[in-house]
């Protein structure tokens, strides 16, 4: 069983990757440059690749993504919040998992995968709309409509696993699963040698999820 599986990098997504492979998937992790200031976890990526024995990786450069703006993860004008704010935060980078799973979708057809996972939440999240299961359900649906495959009858399966795990849940299946969180890369404004703030959305989940779980936290902060 082939499957594409989006790998950013982060805690959530090397959790993912190992719970796909736990299902006996031959797994072909994909990743985006889309010009996101936090780009350290590319180089995680690579290496949660490795450790977690994917196929194959490959990085799509989307620098449009970015060039859009109107995000603080693309746009060095926008400061990250480092304070717990209302509403869709600044974070939001602009339908950034629907040009994911298109190219996601893509790929996986061209190498005959039926299935496809994202590591996306719809509990420990920062209100992002295409992290939520209606949107899940709605891509499986286009992608079944608009692909040679669907229309032939090998639909494809979108994979959210994660959807409805706490942080704390998700990092308890990681580390049954072997998955080594020192490589993980999951600051919103990491430096260029992975080194979080400790002060953004990501890394508050990130370390409140640990305390939760009752293990240590193997993130380096500068």
């Amino acid at each position: 069983m082939r499957a594409v599986v989006l790998l950013s990098g982060g805690l959530d997504s090397a959790t993912l990757l190992a719970l796909a492979r736990k299902q006996g998937y031959q797994c072909h992790a994909l990743s985006f440059a889309y010009g996101q200031r936090h780009r350290a976890e590319l180089d995680a990526a690579s290496r949660i690749a490795r450790e977690l024995g994917a196929a194959e990786h490959r990085v799509i450069d989307i620098p449009a993504l970015g060039e859009h703006g109107g995000s603080a993860l693309t746009d060095r004008g926008i400061a990250v919040p480092e304070k717990p704010g209302t509403g869709i935060p600044v974070t939001y980078v602009p339908a950034r998992n629907t040009v994911f799973l298109a190219l996601a979708l893509a790929w996986a057809e061209v190498i005959e995968a039926r299935d496809i996972f994202i590591g996306v939440n719809a509990i420990d999240y920062s209100g992002y709309p295409d992290c939520r299961p209606e949107f899940i359900a709605a891509f499986q649906s286009l992608a079944n409509l608009a692909t040679k495959a669907g229309v032939e009858g090998r639909g494809f399966n979108i994979h959210a696993p994660l959807i409805d795990m706490t942080k704390a849940d998700i990092i308890g299946t990681g580390m049954r699963l072997g998955v080594d969180y020192s490589l993980t890369v999951s600051c919103y404004q990491a430096d260029e040698a992975g080194r979080a703030c400790g002060r953004c959305d990501a890394c508050r989940l990130r370390a409140a999820g640990f305390a939760e779980a009752g293990y240590a936290d193997p993130t380096r902060y500068r």
